[in-house]
C-alpha cells in the first residue's frame, strides 16, 4: 500500500472519530443538565518495526466540560437545580451509585421518586419514597415535605432528605449508562454544602454554535484527507500506465 494512501487513511478515520463526539454533543444541545464532552488529538507512537519517531495524532476523550449551564424557572416543585458544584444521587440500572445534574424529576404509581430517565432517588436512607400527597416542597438542602391528601398546609411533613454529593472531579468517570460514577466502584458522602433550587432546571452546558463551528473544521479536515487519498490513488494509477508504456 502506497504510504501517503496509509497515512491519509489513518488522518480520515481519527476525523470520523472526533467527529462523532461532537455529533454527540450538539445532539444533547437541549439536554437538561447534560455536560459537554471534550475530546483532543493525542500523538501516539506509531507499534512496530521502524523509527521510534513514527507517530499518530488520535482522537482521545480528555474529560468533560463541568461548568454550570444556565438555569431556566419552570415552577414545577418536583425540578430541581443543583447550585454551584455537586450532584444528585441515584440508583443505576445495575444497582450501582451514579450522579447526575439532571432534575427532572418524577413519581411512579408506587410514590417512588425517579429521575427522567427511572433511576429511582437516593435519600439519606436509600431509595425516597413520597407518600400520596396534595403538595410537594423541597427545600433547598435537599428537605423533601408534603401536605398528606386531605389534610391543610399547617400539616406539612419532612419525609426525606434527597442525597446531595460534591466529590471531587477527578474521582469521577462517565459511565454507559450517561451517569457519574466514582472511579472504581464505591459511593460518595452527602454533603451538606450543596444546595439546590426548586422549580427551576439546570440545561446543558453545550455552546451550540461553537460545536456547530467545530463540526465544520472536523468535515473540512475529513474532505482534505480523503482528497489526499483520491491523488495518491491518481499518482499510483499514472504510474502503472507509464510502466505499461515503457
Amino acid at each position: 500500500m502506497d504510504r501517503s494512501i496509509y497515512v491519509a487513511m489513518t488522518g480520515a478515520t481519527q476525523m470520523m472519530r472526533a467527529q462523532t463526539e461532537v455529533a454527540h454533543n450538539l445532539a444533547n444541545a437541549d439536554t437538561v443538565g447534560f455536560k459537554a464532552q471534550m475530546s483532543a488529538f493525542q500523538p501516539l507512537q506509531v507499534q512496530g518495526a521502524g523509527l521510534a519517531t513514527r507517530i499518530n495524532g488520535v482522537a482521545q476523550g480528555t474529560g468533560w466540560d463541568l461548568r454550570s449551564g444556565a438555569q431556566v424557572d419552570t415552577g414545577r416543585p418536583l425540578d430541581v437545580a443543583v447550585q454551584g458544584d455537586g450532584w444528585l444521587a441515584v440508583q443505576s440500572a445495575d444497582g450501582s451509585e451514579g450522579y447526575t445534574r439532571a432534575g427532572q424529576l418524577q413519581l411512579t404509581a408506587d410514590g417512588l421518586l425517579t429521575d427522567a430517565r427511572g433511576n429511582p432517588v437516593m435519600g439519606d436512607g436509600g431509595q425516597l419514597t413520597i407518600p400520596q400527597s396534595s403538595q410537594i416542597n423541597i427545600g433547598a438542602d435537599g428537605t423533601v415535605s408534603v401536605v398528606p391528601m386531605g389534610q391543610g398546609p399547617d400539616t406539612l411533613s419532612v419525609v426525606g432528605k434527597l442525597k446531595l454529593v460534591n466529590p471531587a472531579p477527578d474521582q469521577l468517570q462517565l459511565g454507559n449508562d450517561g451517569l457519574m460514577h466514582l472511579n472504581g466502584g464505591g459511593v460518595a458522602q452527602a454533603d451538606p454544602a450543596v444546595t439546590i433550587k426548586s422549580g427551576a432546571l439546570e440545561s446543558s452546558n453545550v455552546n451550540p454554535s461553537q460545536t456547530l463551528v467545530q463540526m465544520i473544521q472536523l468535515s473540512r479536515q475529513y474532505e482534505l484527507q480523503v482528497r489526499a487519498i483520491r491523488t495518491a490513488d491518481d499518482n499510483a494509477q499514472s504510474a502503472s500506465r507509464l510502466l505499461q508504456v515503457g
